[in-house]
């Protein structure tokens, strides 16, 4: 019956997950859903609830943070619960760090946001590229690209990104143990009777 479970979320850190259950030897499936689904609600919430669907038969945990205003409602009519954190930035860094760089004016970029940038952003703010800068600019001091052990190199499409939203980029190498203990105590949540 183990085998039965199924973690249901965001792909943002998709390789980051997948390793953390190989090497755990969780017996997890996954089903990952698009990155950029947080910054359209109605997208998210109907995503979501296919997979939920989609995976009726199947013990599921929810791999999401805060990014709907009503996860928590969604989650309990599916009989199930997310794993904690608010985004999944704060899971990987840890809240500490991750409230630390967010006040400093981070603004976090991740491997695959950046590799599609593009579609992401015109979908969400439209293709005027001084209203993008704005928007960027209001509230950010910097483009925060972090980099896990399972990241390829997307130094040239942070430099794109970077270009684009008028940010100047800092990089950061960021381990997995905040983002195992996450899913840890997920799995460690569902197993229990």
């Amino acid at each position: 019956m183990a085998k039965n479970r199924l973690l249901l979320g965001c792909g943002i850190l998709a390789k980051e997950v997948r390793y953390l259950i190989v090497k755990n030897g969780w017996p997890l499936d996954t089903d990952f859903l698009d990155s950029s689904l947080h910054v359209n609600f109605e997208k998210l919430a109907t995503e979501l609830r296919k997979g939920l669907a989609r995976n009726q038969q199947r013990d599921i945990i929810v791999f999401y943070g805060c990014c709907h205003p009503r996860i928590e409602q969604m989650l309990t009519d599916a009989h199930t619960f997310r794993t904690e954190g608010q985004n999944c930035v704060e899971m990987l860094l840890g809240r500490e760090l991750f409230m630390d760089k967010l006040n400093a004016g981070a603004f976090f970029l991740l491997e695959d946001w950046a590799l599609r940038w593009d579609d992401a952003i015109a979908a969400t703010f439209g293709s005027n590229p001084e209203i993008v800068r704005e928007i960027f600019q209001l509230s950010n001091q910097s483009l925060l690209c972090l980099r896990t052990p399972c990241s390829d190199d997307f130094e040239q499409q942070a430099l794109a990104v970077s270009e684009k939203v008028g940010l100047p980029v800092e990089w950061m190498d960021v381990g997995l143990e905040h983002l195992e203990k996450v899913l840890q105590q997920a799995v460690t949540t569902k197993v229990k009777p």
